[in-house]
């Protein structure tokens, strides 16, 4: 299986599970946020379904949506800084955060691998700016 074929599986596992799956998720851990007082649900919601729809568009053509790939990627591992910090100080759901921690690492690290590459006028204009 070519790279490219990998990368557009990837984008509509990816955006399926942040369209359909994300609100489960975040409903299962509600629980802890309001023991917090904390209620991130919403913003969850907005930008990880936004972000779902996204990556799906982006599977029909992965070189003309590097942006919105890097995007991803790089968002899920500031996402994952954000959990071992939240984990390291003590949070009651350390082992969870942790978790949760790698599985967006291995995400972020999965796009980055799979990324399609500049092509040559990106390239070109890149240089001469």
């Amino acid at each position: 299986m070519n790279r490219e074929k990998l990368l557009k599986i990837l984008l509509v596992l990816l955006g399926l599970v942040f369209v359909a799956g994300v609100y489960p998720l975040m409903a299962s851990v509600r629980g802890g946020w309001q023991a917090n007082q904390e209620d991130a649900l919403p913003m969850m919601l907005s930008l990880y379904v936004t972000l779902g729809v996204f990556l799906l568009v982006a599977a029909r053509n992965p070189p003309a949506n590097r942006s919105v790939i890097a995007f991803a990627a790089w968002s899920s591992f500031a996402h994952a800084a954000v959990m071992v910090v939240m984990a390291v100080h003590g949070a009651r759901e350390r082992e969870g955060l942790l978790i949760a921690a790698a599985v967006f690492v291995i995400i972020g690290a999965a796009l980055i691998v799979l990324a399609p590459a500049k092509r040559l006028g990106e390239r070109a204009s890149a240089a001469g700016a």
